[in-house]
This record gives structure tokens, sequence and C-alpha cells, in this order.
């Protein structure tokens, strides 16, 4: 079997265009989505289908859950049950993932 490695620069080329979404990774196992989220610009609310955890790369937001704001920067995560409204602002161009489970 042949090994072969493929780097992937989705993430790193993602525009800081309003609101990006690209998914990185579908399995039977897992989601990756990669977002991309310019300054002042909103993620409306909505919900995950699952539990998640997101992961900031980049940047910086407002993550909004159960009436509370909590302020992610670089390098930080937060982790959320399924089903719960949340919506995020970005307060500086920003860069992050959301990993979860399927």
């Amino acid at each position: 079997m042949e090994e072969y490695f493929l780097i992937d620069r989705t993430i790193k080329n993602q525009p800081f265009s309003k609101l990006q979404i690209h998914r990185l990774v579908a399995t039977e196992a897992i989601e990756i989505l990669s977002i991309s989220l310019e300054k002042g610009v909103v993620f409306p609310e909505h919900v995950s289908p699952t539990d998640a955890q997101l992961i900031v790369l980049e940047g910086c937001i407002a993550f909004h859950i159960k009436g509370k704001e909590f302020i992610i920067g670089e390098q930080e995560t937060i982790r959320f049950k399924k089903e719960e409204k949340h919506w995020v602002k970005a307060t500086k161009n920003s860069k992050f993932l959301i990993i979860r489970p399927h």
C-alpha cells in the first residue's frame, strides 16, 4: 500500500469575508468545521446537532450561550452541549474550529 501525504491549506487560505464555513473532515465518527468570521460579523443563533468543542485558532470571539457571554481568544477552547442555542460575534478577524462527534 502506497502512503501519501497531503497538506491542506483550507484554514490558512480561508478569507475574512463575513462568515465563511468549510467542512474539513466528515466521517462516520467526527466532523470538523473551519470557520472564519470577519471582525464585527455575527454567526447567527443556531444549535449543534451533537455536543461540540470550539477552538479559536486566530483572533477573538464573543460566544453567547444561555444568556452568558464568553470571550475566547487564540488557543482557547469552549465545550457546549447539543441543541443549546448559541451565537458568535468576532471582536477581531477570527478563525476557529468546531469539532463534533457524529
